[in-house]
């Protein structure tokens, strides 16, 4: 069923022969276009609205079109980026971008510590610039995105959900949560006084950093959104925290950013291992072995925030 939607889309952009990549919030397949290989997406049907979906892929077209590492949306051919299929699943096609996964998520990095260094040196120094090339657009009327402000990453209704009531918690791990949500509501409170609410990746992880050569690349834009820019460091840092090198890779990451505020991005960081228990609750069957991890991950930085920044 799913190849036969994607041969449906490629038509759309008079695309051929789709090749899946990944099947996971969006099926992703490599097409074959008259100018070369291009990058189908099969958007999950009732995650993002078309509008939102619009918005992301103006976003990269403009960033893109600013020199910026991120993939441009590609028109159609009757020169829409958006497509409805016959199911009303929505698809889009974007530009082919080069290299391989800086990295795989919960396995440790196997490179000598000065090429892990420089590269996340390199992946803050792209951060920053897609930070700065974003600011210095000017958004359409139209452009809406989730929020991962303070309300989405810890009020009543985060967007990935209400993390501290996962139901495979143990009381213990419970009672740490609520106390991280808490925790987090008031540095992310101070923290608004002197920081905007800007739109941001808010999904860098390894998987979507490509390296090519000793150039990276910053893909799939699907969770961006409108909230505070030192979350994207945090993201990177919280699939680093088993790392021996973690204290290195973090002082490197901010390096290339170009901020010295350690405990913001670390509170970041714990925001995000947050989200991350929210996301997996309706993601993922009971007793999966993620569950586990992603608590344990989370109620371990809430303790170690707790004692540094509590």
């Amino acid at each position: 069923m799913i190849e036969t939607l994607a041969q449906e889309a490629a038509k759309h952009w008079g695309g051929e022969s789709p090749r899946l990549i990944r099947n996971r919030e969006n099926a992703v397949f490599e097409i074959t276009l008259p100018t070369g290989p291009a990058a189908l997406r099969l958007h999950r049907m009732g995650y993002q609205s078309d509008a939102a979906i619009w918005s992301e892929l103006w976003w990269c077209a403009a960033l893109a079109a600013e020199g910026v590492a991120v993939p441009a949306a590609l028109p159609n051919l009757r020169g829409d980026l958006l497509v409805t299929l016959s199911n009303g699943r929505k698809a889009s096609v974007i530009s082919w971008v080069k290299g391989e996964a800086l990295g795989i998520a919960g396995e440790p990095f196997d490179l000598p510590l000065p090429v892990l260094l420089d590269r996340h040196r390199a992946l803050g120094r792209l951060v920053a610039e897609f930070h700065v090339a974003t600011a210095q657009l000017t958004l359409p009327e139209a452009f809406t995105r989730p929020r991962w402000d303070i309300p989405g990453l810890v009020g009543e209704a985060p967007f990935w959900g209400r993390f501290w009531e996962h139901p495979e918690a143990t009381p213990d791990q419970r009672a740490t949560l609520i106390r991280a949500r808490a925790f987090l509501r008031e540095r992310l409170t101070d923290h608004a006084l002197i920081a905007p609410i800007v739109p941001i990746h808010a999904d860098v992880l390894r998987e979507n950093v490509l390296v090519n050569d000793h150039s990276l690349s910053l893909i799939d834009f699907d969770d961006s959104g409108w909230g505070f820019a030192l979350y994207d460091l945090g993201t990177v840092l919280s699939q680093n925290l088993y790392e021996p090198a973690y204290p290195e890779i973090r002082d490197a990451l901010m390096e290339g950013y170009g901020t010295s505020d350690r405990a913001m991005v670390e509170i970041f960081t714990l925001a995000r291992t947050c989200a991350s228990v929210g996301w997996t609750m309706p993601r993922l069957a009971p007793g999966d072995p993620v569950h586990p991890r992603h608590l344990a991950r989370a109620c371990m930085w809430a303790e170690t925030m707790f004692a540094l920044y509590g």
